[in-house]
Order: structure tokens, then sequence, then C-alpha cells
């Protein structure tokens, strides 16, 4: 088991080694294998960068990001060219339906709004716009229909987990109630997790995921 001091060090060699963004204004702190990355970067997508990037570290049983967005003056866009940006990337994205999201753009925050029948396609329309230029933070509001009864999501949710290489679904415990899917037990690993989450998301009808998994030791 990784000490706090053992883990700050991976996790700074990890944001020094990633090429996605400048790790030289950031700092790092652990607590109890919990991650706070504070600091400023040159755009939100290497904000979400640098998250992901820590979240790859082993040892890591959660992260604050902190981290604010301070765009160089050429990287500079007004709101209406933001939003007509973010709704061409939505637009031109084959995996979004076309109709139903909705964009407002304020001081550089994107909010996607609306409604789609998937949790890929919500994530879809939040990649399309992370990196855009100018973009300084994201609220994803799209919300999930509900499709499928709590009996058949918990089936397709422990028969996804059973598929997967990287899941130990004995380990897993699932139970679903008005399209809300909790997640209980142990994994291996902070991405172990992630792919649980998100196996979880892909069954239709999943409105709302609570993830209650830990890490083990």
């Amino acid at each position: 088991m990784k000490t706090d001091t053992q883990l700050r060090h991976d996790v700074e060699a990890q944001l020094d080694w990633d090429p996605r963004f400048d790790s030289q204004g950031i700092g790092v702190a652990v607590k109890d294998g919990v991650v706070a990355l504070s600091g400023h970067v040159g755009s939100y997508a290497d904000r979400w960068a640098a998250q992901d990037a820590a979240q790859s570290v082993s040892g890591v049983k959660a992260l604050a990001n902190e981290l604010s967005v301070d765009l160089a003056s050429d990287a500079e866009r007004t709101d209406p060219q933001i939003a007509d940006a973010a709704l061409k990337a939505i637009n031109a994205d084959v995996f979004i339906p076309v109709t139903g999201i909705k964009v407002v753009a304020h001081d550089g925050w994107v909010t996607l709004s609306g409604q789609v029948d998937f949790w890929f396609q919500r994530e879809a329309a939040e990649r399309a716009v992370t990196h855009l230029r100018g973009v300084k933070g994201l609220a994803n509001d799209i919300a999930l229909k509900p499709r499928a009864t709590a009996t058949d999501v918990k089936t397709k949710i422990e028969d996804a987990f059973r598929r997967h290489a990287s899941l130990d679904a004995r380990n897993i415990r699932v139970q679903t109630a008005a399209g809300t899917v909790t997640l209980e037990g142990e994994v291996d690993s902070w991405h172990e997790r992630q792919h649980a989450e998100a196996a979880a998301w892909a069954a239709p009808g999943v409105s709302m995921v609570k993830d209650l998994l830990t890490i083990r030791s």
C-alpha cells in the first residue's frame, strides 16, 4: 500500500509525463489516498485531461479537481461564438441525436440540457464541447429517458459485468429502483470502478448511478 508521499510523487510524475497539457502550474496534495489538484491550466480540455491522468494512477481513491482555467488572449471567444461552435460540434457527431439538446454559454461556461435515450449519447455531447477553444467550464444537465423496468436493468448490468474482462462481477452488487442503479462492493483500482460505472450507465433506462464501490487497499 502506498503512503501519501509515494502517491503524491506518482501523481506528479504522471502529470509531468502526460503530453496533453502543461503540468507546471498544477499542484498536488494527498491525504489518505484522496488527491487534490490545485493551480491553473490553459483550457477546460487541459483541466479534464489532468484529472484523467491523475485518476489513472494506482492507489488514488478519490480526486478533487480544484484547477482553474486561465485562457490565453488568443484563446478567448465570445459567448455567442462558443455557443455556435458547441452546436456545430454536437450536430457533427453521429452518436448525438440531432434534436433534443440545448446549449447555453455564459462567461465561457457551457450548459447542456435536454433529453437523450442513452448515457453514451450524453457523454458524447459533453466530449464534443470539452475540447472547444474558449470554453472555461461545462455543466452537463442532459437527462436520460427511462425505458426499462428495474428487473431488466439489473439483469442487463449483471450480464455486462460478467462479460467485461477487467471486472470481477462476484465482488459487485447491483440494486435498481426507478431508474437509479446503486453499485456496492470492492474493486481493485479507480479504473475498474470507472468501468463498472460505465457498464451500469450503458443499460437502457438508467437515469442515475450511485457508485458506492470501494477500492481495495
